[in-house]
């Protein structure tokens, strides 16, 4: 392993051995609800808990998660999120009861949170400027991989094992991934002690979870008063949060505002969204069809969409490679066209008794759209950002992630229960409410796919003639005496100028130029 120790493309594959499963558990659970209710005796609102406690606790923690990294170090945090991530996925497999099993989602939620912000920041640290669009590439696919293959892997474990087996299918990939995290992945700290934001940091978690919160659990409490005023509560608290930022952004803050100088990163960041958004559009009302309408099993149901998992991880990192040569502009152009086809195919297909292999040609297309969009759109988000801000940008971008997600979940379930519940009080059939309400409810995943369509529009393309191999902004460089194990091992890091002015941080180095001149430059420990 030692010969491996550093290398960015063995250090890509540990960080995505991690990252895979943090996202993989947002949808695997979906699919066992059937069986959890049945296995624990639980309510169906007991249940749902199982999905919103871990959703919740991510969503709230990950700009906060990303600072402790800025401060302790990404691969210390990294670490340590996948020692509690799989601690936690222990308890979710042997919970006795319902309220078990959620107060353990809700730790696995913390150990997800720990985890997540630093892979990019880690990507972006190791790969030079050059290679960074295959990385993040690789990277933006193992996340549109793992939200897809949720119900596949989901529906084959509860089929084969049992729904307990969703956890503990974590435990030994979290063990391989923590071996391998230490023996590969190098420890790169900040070069100077770093300011905590408490109240920052208070204020950041206030509000998302308000807004979290109100989000998910909106129709489970039939969007009553409270609700709302949990909502408007969440919005004051963003407004003071980002006013409290305005007045540190020369002192650290969580957000730097300077991130969305960038048009591509602002863009990015809302697209992230929007694609998060539609995924949960289109999964959940779809794998609801296919169990409830056709009356297929959570395994074939999970197989049924499997098709459109494997193009997205085939075509993912090819799309990483070409937004490196040509710019993931068009790319991502082309593949929200294509997403929004496959989307309106599935609807226009199903029926009351169609056949699965129907589904083949659309799910192809929603695999090529993925494959298409996931990885372009990590790469052009990164692609100008500095190494000592790629823990903030981190931090942003997979908050917004999360919060699409939920934004999503809430939106369709709203959809589907209200539109459901008036077709069969209007004298249809469940089968025939049903399609009515897929029919209908696909119009929110197209509609914001399109509306990311037009954003895309907005990106300032980058090709590969336009930008130099080695951006002398965004490269992380390596002092003379610190490059031998880690250039030799194809980090890209050079060796450092001798002017003292150009050194700089990999990790946290605080935004104010003046302080950038005179802070040593950080050294990776191996």
């Amino acid at each position: 392993m030692l010969k491996w120790r550093g290398n960015p493309w063995a250090v890509l594959v540990t960080l995505s051995l991690g990252f895979f499963m943090t996202l993989l558990d947002l949808t695997i659970v979906n699919i066992a609800i059937p069986d959890m209710i049945n296995g624990l005796g639980a309510s169906l609102d007991q249940t749902l808990w199982v999905v919103s406690a871990y959703a919740l606790t991510l969503s709230v923690l990950l700009i906060t998660a990303s600072r402790l990294g800025d401060m302790r170090g990404p691969r210390n945090l990294f670490a340590a999120g996948l020692v509690v991530f799989t601690l936690a996925s222990v308890a979710c497999g042997f919970a006795p009861n319902a309220a078990a099993l959620i107060a353990a989602r809700g730790v696995q939620g913390l150990g997800a949170a720990l985890l997540v912000p630093q892979t990019m920041t880690l990507i972006v640290s190791v790969f030079p400027a050059s290679r960074r669009g295959s990385a993040l590439g690789i990277w933006g696919t193992v996340a549109g991989l793992a939200t897809l293959s949720g119900p596949t892997l989901g529906g084959i474990l509860v089929s084969a094992v049992g729904w307990r087996w969703i956890f503990l299918v974590n435990v030994p990939i979290g063990i391989a991934a923590l071996a391998l995290t230490f023996l590969l992945v190098p420890d790169i700290r900040p070069a100077r002690a770093h300011r905590f934001d408490l109240m920052g940091v208070l204020l950041a978690t206030a509000t998302l979870f308000c807004l979290a919160f109100g989000l998910q659990e909106g129709e489970r409490y039939q969007w009553g008063t409270g609700i709302w005023t949990l909502l408007a509560a969440g919005a004051a608290l963003a407004i003071g949060f980002l006013l409290h930022q305005r007045g540190r952004q020369d002192r650290e803050p969580l957000v730097p505002f300077t991130l969305f100088k960038d048009r591509n990163f602002t863009v990015m960041t809302v697209l992230v969204g929007l694609v998060s958004i539609a995924m949960l559009g289109l999964v959940l009302p779809f794998n609801l069809y296919l169990q409830s309408v056709l009356h297929m099993s959570a395994m074939k149901a999970g197989l049924v969409l499997a098709p459109s998992s494997l193009v997205s991880m085939a075509l993912g990192p090819f799309a990483g490679r070409m937004s490196d040569r040509i710019g993931g502009k068009y790319l991502m152009v082309t593949g929200l066209a294509l997403y929004a086809s496959g989307i309106l195919a599935i609807a226009l297909i199903a029926g009351p008794a169609t056949s699965w292999y129907a589904f083949v040609p659309a799910t192809l297309l929603t695999g090529l759209g993925v494959g298409c969009i996931v990885a372009p759109m990590s790469t052009e988000a990164m692609r100008n950002i500095p190494p000592q801000l790629a823990g903030a940008a981190s931090g942003v971008n997979n908050t917004v992630r999360q919060i699409g997600s939920v934004i999503g979940a809430a939106a369709v379930g709203a959809l589907v229960q209200g539109q459901l519940s008036a077709g069969i009080s209007a004298g249809q059939t469940y089968s025939a409410a049903f399609l009515s309400t897929l029919h209908s409810t696909v119009a929110l995943p197209i509609s914001v796919l399109m509306v990311g369509l037009l954003a895309c529009l907005l990106i300032r393309n980058h090709t590969k003639s336009r930008t130099p191999a080695t951006d002398p902004a965004t490269t992380p460089v390596v002092p003379a005496a610190a490059s031998g194990p880690l250039t030799g091992r194809g980090i890209g890091a050079t060796t450092a100028p001798t002017d003292g002015k150009a050194l700089r941080t990999s990790f946290g180095a605080t935004t104010d130029p003046a302080a950038q001149r005179s802070t040593p430059t950080a050294e990776p420990k191996q």
